[in-house]
């Protein structure tokens, strides 16, 4: 894990008081504004408390602004181990290391998840409550997830100052982010909501945003967002738009009740294609239409 050549930073990003006590700091509160829902997303899939993933994404990633994490998008200072994607090298307990490298931060917390719950070290944490997060922890450093011995005092701390905790209890992370939007804020704006669909992320356009601002907001580079989404990276995008935060899918969800899409008034094949996440070629392939092809109201489209 990149951890204690972030000291300094980390220091600084924290506050830290001379009694080591950590002090509410306005950067650490919109890393976890910013990444709470997802957090929730990966609780419930992973049984992961949301609490742990967000303390240690703060403490990991110097609250996202660790050179790890602003050149390859590592939250959580994940080595290679077996890595077989990208990677990035830099000195940590040794010289040029190699870390895990994503195209995004909500692949790091995902391959975060997924390193903690297929790793036989931490097999005994799942056995913990979703609530214990002071179980887990000291269970973490205990399976030698960091080399710092105040490791599960830091993230105990952090939990409780910020009150990480509430999220363990969340039922469903788009109700609770709702209920909760208005206090979301980044230099004085509210963020979006973001919502999961087809093993993707997306969020919902307001009016003005671009590829630009949303890309700034999520920490993906906007060529990639517009890449992912289909269209010109100069685009300006209506209101209610569907914006998708990774590469779209080549079909609907195995277990997704609607397999066919009756085309309405006003759709087109890419506004159904981003309704569900599948990529524009993907759809004509599925229905074994032309990209030249005139949808008419009425048509059944397969969606896998």
């Amino acid at each position: 894990m990149k951890r204690t050549s972030f000291l300094t930073l980390l220091m600084a990003v924290f506050a830290l008081q001379t009694s080591a006590q950590l002090r509410w700091n306005n950067t650490c509160q919109q890393y976890i504004d910013q990444y709470c829902d997802v957090a929730i997303e990966q609780m419930k899939r992973w049984h992961i408390p949301a609490s742990i993933t967000l303390a240690q994404g703060v403490f990991e990633s110097g609250a996202g602004k660790s050179e790890l994490t602003r050149v390859a998008n590592n939250h959580f200072g994940i080595k290679c181990h077996g890595w077989t994607g990208p990677t990035a090298y830099m000195d940590d307990d040794a010289r040029n290391e190699c870390f895990r490298a994503y195209d995004n931060a909500f692949e790091s917390f995902e391959d975060h998840s997924r390193f903690l719950a297929t790793g036989q070290r931490y097999r005994k944490l799942f056995d913990l409550k979703i609530t214990d997060y002071k179980g887990w922890a000291r269970g973490l450093k205990a399976a030698g997830y960091a080399t710092n011995p105040k490791y599960a005092d830091r993230l105990i701390e952090l939990i409780q100052l910020y009150k990480l905790y509430q999220f363990d209890t969340a039922k469903g992370y788009d109700k609770f982010m709702a209920q909760r939007g208005r206090d979301r804020m980044v230099n004085g704006q509210s963020l979006h909501p973001i919502h999961i669909f087809n093993k993707n992320y997306y969020m919902y356009a307001r009016r003005g945003d671009t590829f630009r601002t949303i890309a700034e907001e999520v920490g993906i580079s906007y060529k990639k967002l517009a890449r992912y989404n289909e269209r010109d990276r100069d685009d300006v995008l209506k209101e209610g738009e569907v914006v998708w935060l990774k590469k779209k899918q080549r079909r609907a969800p195995k277990d997704y009740e609607e397999r066919l899409h009756y085309v309405r008034p006003g759709e087109s094949m890419y506004f159904i294609a981003q309704k569900y996440g599948i990529r524009l070629a993907s759809l004509y392939k599925l229905n074994r239409l032309s990209p030249d092809y005139d949808i008419r109201v009425g048509d059944a489209l397969k969606l896998r």
